[in-house]
């Protein structure tokens, strides 16, 4: 599990002197220390003054402590440093509204940063350096990340498509150590807030059409699948007996774990073939695969397999079957994909998650990274792989440990073992296991 440290404090550039970076290091302290005490004691609306004075208007108020802490943080004329200022700031006020569900705060907060006020070329120098510098953190992606905390629910849901994946979308900004302790904890926050909605949302669609014996089109949908996210579940589910993918995955785990690093990427393979029902595709795949894992690691293929190695190896499959750049489509991923074959994908990445847990931290960044790659894309034009991310959702979301879906067959009409399964014939059953709840508690309401 990914582990965030006590404390991160933004390195200064080198090009600061030792004086200058312990002036400018005592500043961004006098600043964040204030925010967190206000945050905590005042009225929304007294600190986002505050916050507007200092970042924006830039008052010059010589008996306040934070007007001259931002007025020394300038007058370093580091603008590296003033951003990391405001961005750490930002978050400061964006976890402590969150946990106190004043989202119209967050929603505030993020315009004012984009008021019309900051396009305006003022008299004062130091004024004209701060907006400059306001105008490139708002063409940035650090803003682009700030403002999925102001996203409404009715935003994900009607507004671009890659929102309604603001999940994964998270994943890179607390994955990512550079990022400021308090913006690594609100995307981990928001994100798992987001699966456990979902998760919560998927058993109670299924448990309900179950009880209904049919779709009723009064049930909201968590999905972008429609009706046929039912029979996606059953599919799923159906895996079960002596061959489910968790008893593969612990077979698998305790046949290798004293070979040769050689001869687990020789079971792996096999492993991931295992039960592939496309022979055409297996020998395609097979094929790729090879050319990957002949000259993986190969430096340790005399060495035992370990804990290191596993992860390291799940790590790059993940990669191979998605994005080796983290910026665009691998090979392997376009083949399946276009092959119209998600869920075959979906299933090898679930194997290698089931076999390393903590592979699926960089699993769900590689889904982030393909998210941001199509985003700029039509929905119309990306249906492959918004179905892609819609299967993978519903399986992972089947196989959390929290929620229990049962296969139950109603009609017992076709009792031939070998023949398929007319799904139909099926229910599918959801419960969620012990004190489970929704993580995101009442989220329709805190982004309302």
């Amino acid at each position: 599990m990914d582990v965030l440290p006590d404390d991160l404090q933004t390195e200064l550039p080198v090009e600061l002197n030792t004086q200058a970076r312990c002036i400018v290091y005592d500043s961004q302290k006098t600043i964040y220390t204030l925010l967190l005490d206000l945050v905590k004691r005042k009225d929304p609306t007294f600190v986002l003054s505050l916050f507007k004075d200092l970042f924006i208007n830039f008052v010059e108020n010589v008996n306040s402590a934070p007007s001259q802490a931002i007025h020394e943080i300038v007058f370093a004329n580091n603008e590296d440093e003033f951003k990391n200022t405001l961005k750490r700031s930002c978050y400061i006020l964006v976890n402590n509204w969150e946990a106190a569900r004043e989202h119209q705060a967050i929603r505030e907060l993020i315009a004012i940063l984009s008021e019309p006020l900051i396009s305006q070329n003022p008299t004062s120098k130091k004024l004209r350096i701060i907006r400059k510098w306001l105008k490139n953190f708002i063409n940035s992606k650090d803003y682009q990340d700030l403002k999925m905390f102001a996203l409404k629910h009715e935003d994900r849901e009607k507004g671009h498509w890659s929102y309604r994946y603001t999940s994964y979308l998270l994943v890179p900004q607390y994955i990512d150590r550079t990022n400021p302790i308090e913006q690594r904890k609100a995307a981990r926050t928001l994100s798992k807030q987001l699966k456990d909605k979902f998760k919560f949302d998927l058993a109670m669609y299924t448990s309900r059409a179950a009880s209904a014996g049919t779709i009723d089109n009064t049930l909201k949908n968590p999905t972008g699948l429609g009706d046929e996210v039912i029979n996606l579940i059953k599919m799923i589910v159906a895996r079960r007996g002596q061959f489910n993918y968790v008893s593969l995955a612990n077979i698998f785990i305790q046949q290798t774990q004293h070979l040769t690093y050689k001869d687990f990427k020789r079971s792996l393979q096999k492993y991931l073939m295992f039960c592939l029902a496309n022979k055409q595709l297996e020998t395609t795949l097979n094929i790729k695969l090879t050319e990957k894992f002949n000259v993986l690691y190969e430096s340790y293929d005399a060495e035992p397999i370990n804990k290191l190695l596993l992860l390291k190896t799940c790590e790059r499959v993940i990669e191979f079957l998605t994005t080796e750049n983290s910026q665009s489509p691998s090979e392997m991923f376009i083949l399946l994909i276009f092959q119209k074959t998600p869920l075959i994908l979906v299933i090898l990445l679930l194997k290698i998650v089931l076999i390393c847990q903590p592979s699926r931290l960089r699993l769900e960044g590689c889904i982030a990274d393909l998210i941001r790659y199509y985003e700029n894309f039509s929905e119309s034009d990306c249906q492959l792989i918004i179905n892609f991310v819609e299967i993978f959702n519903v399986t992972f979301t089947i196989y959390a440990e929290d929620v229990e879906y049962n296969l139950v067959k109603i009609n017992n009409y076709n009792s031939d073992e070998h023949s398929i399964p007319e799904w139909e014939d099926y229910r599918v059953f959801s419960q969620l296991k012990g004190n489970a709840k929704p993580g995101a508690d009442s989220l329709e309401e805190k982004n309302s």
